[in-house]
């Protein structure tokens, strides 16, 4: 397996890809990672003669700086789990090689799917998040490249962005991979106790009580009952919404969309944690 480093092993990797016309799938992480990361490699690795996965802890996506601060790192294992899982190889590029000295996201029309949820609660989240992703795929032109749905927001984001702006990038969105328990994958269980990683489970909980009730109740009675369960248990409920999965915009009733999905964050001894369902 390759480390790229730089911007220009970088273009030297892609333009030796380019000269066999092989096809490039690229995994855009932020380190830490954990079997969904791997997951999504694999898919990349089936579908394209190489595959690429970025390590950059993205400094625009985060509103809080203790959060960013906090957030693990563990390049080193990373590297290794990579080059185990055959992975063609991996970009770690310094923040300056991505951003140069105005380390700021780019304004860049998001259709409002942006606006909500993780827009809301995480403000300029969604620009740092298109920004980067836009400068990755500028960089080494990517075929595929793979999200995972437990950021869907995240995904509607990217996959708008990538259309509007004529990138010529084909977006897979993957399955949530989850814990046999149930439990989203997500690099911020790495600082949850063995006691957090159980008491994290009443996210899952709620969100397939959902699933399974939605037809029995209004969109408002969903979200109150779950508030509700949450109160009663040791996790902070930041946000639940139920959104059409199109457009991110909240439903109030149910009426003639084709689909509808839970979404959710919530605090664990302090650690912030999103999931989202589909309802129908």
């Amino acid at each position: 397996m390759r480390i790229l480093n730089t911007v220009e092993e970088l273009h030297s990797f892609r333009h030796e890809l380019a000269e066999s016309d092989s096809s490039l799938g690229f995994v855009p992480t932020m380190g830490a990672l954990h079997e969904a990361h791997l997951a999504l490699a694999e898919t990349s690795m089936q579908q394209n003669k190489a595959t690429l996965v970025s390590i950059f802890v993205n400094p625009t996506q985060f509103n809080n700086p203790e959060d960013l601060e906090k957030y693990p790192r563990r390049v080193e294992d990373d590297c290794k789990w990579l080059a185990e899982k055959g992975v063609d190889a991996v970009f770690i590029p310094a923040v300056e090689a991505i951003y140069g000295t105005s380390v700021r996201a780019d304004a860049i029309d998001l259709n409002g799917l942006d606006q909500g949820m993780e827009g809301t609660y995480r403000p300029g989240h969604f620009p740092g998040v298109a920004t980067v992703i836009k400068r990755f795929f500028e960089l080494m032109h990517p075929t595929r490249a793979y999200f995972g749905e437990k950021d869907y927001q995240q995904l509607r984001v990217i996959e708008y962005m990538t259309e509007s702006l004529g990138l010529g990038v084909e977006i897979i969105g993957c399955p949530t991979e989850r814990t046999p328990q149930g439990l989203a994958m997500s690099s911020r269980n790495y600082r949850l106790s063995e006691k957090g990683l159980e008491q994290a489970l009443i996210i899952n909980q709620n969100l397939r009580w959902a699933a399974n009730n939605h037809r029995a109740l209004s969109p408002k009675e969903l979200k109150k009952q779950i508030r509700a369960n949450f109160a009663q248990s040791p996790l902070e409920l930041e946000y639940v919404e139920i959104a059409d999965p199109k457009t991110m915009k909240p439903l109030h009733e149910w009426g003639a969309e084709e689909h509808a999905r839970i979404f959710m964050a919530a605090f664990c001894e302090g650690v912030r944690l999103i999931d989202n369902y589909r309802l129908f």
